[in-house]
């Protein structure tokens, strides 16, 4: 093996270990965008590309029309530029945190009623009963689609129920797709 092939194979390496686990600042970034349907459309593109990556809350310093960004591997900036290019999206700003000693706000929330669970993802919350896994409660957002979703997923079971991205399309449906996900985390069945 010839030290080029070498070199590749640890970036190769080195690319399918980088995570967001890590509270270390240093090795991410952030993608702000002005509309939240960037952020939906550039999070799907990119999980859908193999890549490590989260929606948050950006910082308020540089919140900029739109309340949420993605977070990934700095490392990987230009892989993820190049994926989103292909499909003619271009984050506002592109920003390591390190730089900025800046930290987003993580979009959940868990809250512990004794037999019930609840998690909040931006003004979206869902609770399930930890007894057997239903879902007792849907509110939050100010979206017209609420009242649906609440109706298609309460008292459905956890597992059973449908995906709310399936079911609504609006910033609410999308948040609460997030907690639904968290609780699903949260109660593994």
């Amino acid at each position: 093996m010839n030290v080029l092939t070498k070199i590749i194979s640890m970036f190769r390496e080195s690319d399918q270990g980088l995570s967001l686990d890590s509270g270390n600042l240093s090795g991410r970034g952030i993608l702000i965008f002005h509309h939240t349907s960037e952020v939906i459309r550039a999070e799907t593109l990119l999980k859908k590309a193999g890549l490590d990556v989260k929606v948050k809350g950006p910082p308020p310093e540089v919140r900029s029309g739109c309340d949420l960004a993605i977070e990934f591997p700095l490392l990987l900036e230009l892989k993820v530029l190049r994926v989103l290019s292909k499909s003619k999206i271009r984050p506002l700003q592109v920003l390591p945190l390190q730089d900025l000693l800046l930290e987003p706000v993580s979009l959940f929330q868990v809250k512990n009623f004794g037999d019930y669970l609840m998690v909040r993802a931006a003004n979206m919350k869902i609770t399930v009963s930890k007894k057997d896994a239903r879902i007792v409660n849907v509110s939050g957002g100010g979206c017209p689609d609420v009242p649906f979703l609440a109706d298609q997923l309460v008292g459905k079971g956890l597992y059973e129920a449908p995906e709310p991205r399936t079911l609504g399309h609006t910033l609410c449906g999308y948040a609460l797709q997030l907690a639904f996900e968290e609780l699903r985390r949260q109660c593994p069945g």
